[in-house]
């Protein structure tokens, strides 16, 4: 997409995300931020990591997707005006489970694409949701293609609410980083245990990469409260097509890269992340499989939480980031934690290779 294009796009503002924070609160839980003294001593900077893997359905997911869809039940102008019948959408499965918790909640029907290949753990709880899933395969079909094909067979007023490239999933994510802001700027610890509430500015704040969504949400939020703040984004190493789309200036289309990473294998960003992304994200860094793998057993070890490969690519670029010296001694961290959904076996598979 050509900078010019930007201007065409209906993208969201901080106004929105600030509209999303009232959707969804006494509906999403307002996730802690918890710190670790060894975490801290042993890379020299002060953390703070926002913990979405304890959010409903176990991902930050949850807050976009309950946001989009309830902005077609109280708006259908797009439908046609049409009242909104279903909801329809693809996802390897974080994303999947929102919309059909969303939905549900909602009470409106919905159809899930998924990868034959998600985690099981994450097809089940799609179902348990009440999301009807339809399986393709994620390295031989396009899913926009199937999307097309499914919706045919869908009655009118069906809303389709892609993982990320959608207004209001994007500003429904944003609210991660306005309550994670908000909350520093009031900062009593993670117990309460400050007499005296400090105010805390970040120096970074590192997110997870797929398609966007998230860090452009934040991005948005971060630039409106804390605009000193560098907002950078963290891929796996074998899909970088964030850091190529950024560095080459215009979106740039991968193969589904192979990952442990299920939540970033994503081919490429949408139109309105990549314009956010352009122009609020300070950097998009790369890790390996083996570093999430070491990042898993840093949080289940040391802060008792199961947190999944894709949750850990934060953490894993914010060391990447003081190893290099990047990021400078006595810097103030700030991390998100994506998710916390992966299968137990798989989960002990993994830290135990």
């Amino acid at each position: 997409m050509a900078a010019a294009d930007a201007h065409h796009l209906d993208l969201p503002t901080y106004e929105d995300v600030v509209n999303a924070s009232q959707t969804i609160k006494h509906v999403a839980h307002h996730t802690p931020i918890m710190t670790s003294r060894l975490l801290d001593e042993e890379l020299g900077v002060t953390s703070f990591i926002k913990c979405e893997n304890l959010q409903r359905m176990g991902a930050f997911k949850f807050r976009g997707g309950y946001t989009a869809v309830n902005h077609y039940i109280n708006d259908t102008s797009e439908l046609g005006g049409v009242p909104l019948s279903g909801v329809l959408t693809y996802s390897s499965g974080n994303h999947a489970q929102a919309i059909a918790l969303s939905s549900s909640l909602l009470d409106i029907p919905s159809t899930i694409i998924m990868p034959k290949d998600a985690p099981a753990l994450k097809i089940q709880a799609t179902e348990s949701y009440g999301g009807n899933i339809v399986f393709y395969d994620r390295y031989t079909e396009q899913r926009d293609e199937v999307a097309q094909r499914v919706k045919e067979t869908l009655p009118p007023g069906t809303a389709f609410i892609p993982p990320y490239n959608h207004k209001y999933v994007i500003s429904g994510q944003g609210t991660v980083g306005k309550e994670m802001i908000e909350d520093l700027q009031c900062w009593r610890g993670t117990n309460g245990e400050k007499q005296q509430p400090e105010s805390i500015s970040l120096d970074y704040l590192f997110v997870c990469v797929g398609g966007g969504g998230l860090i452009s949400g934040i991005a948005l939020a971060s630039n409106a409260l804390s605009p000193n703040t560098k907002i950078i984004g963290v891929e796996p190493e074998a899909g970088n097509d964030a850091q190529q789309s950024l560095e080459q200036g215009q979106i740039i289309h991968i193969e589904t890269p192979r990952t442990i990473a299920d939540g970033a294998q994503t081919q490429h960003l949408g139109d309105l992340t990549f314009a956010i992304m352009k122009e609020l994200v300070s950097q998009i860094v790369t890790v390996t499989d083996r570093e999430l793998i070491d990042d898993m057993k840093f949080f289940g070890e040391r802060m008792k939480m199961v947190v999944e490969p894709t949750g850990c690519l934060g953490l894993a670029g914010l060391r990447k980031m003081v190893k290099s010296g990047e990021v400078a001694k006595g810097s103030r961290c700030g991390v998100v934690i994506s998710g916390g959904n992966v299968d137990l076996k798989r989960y002990c598979e993994l830290i135990s290779s």
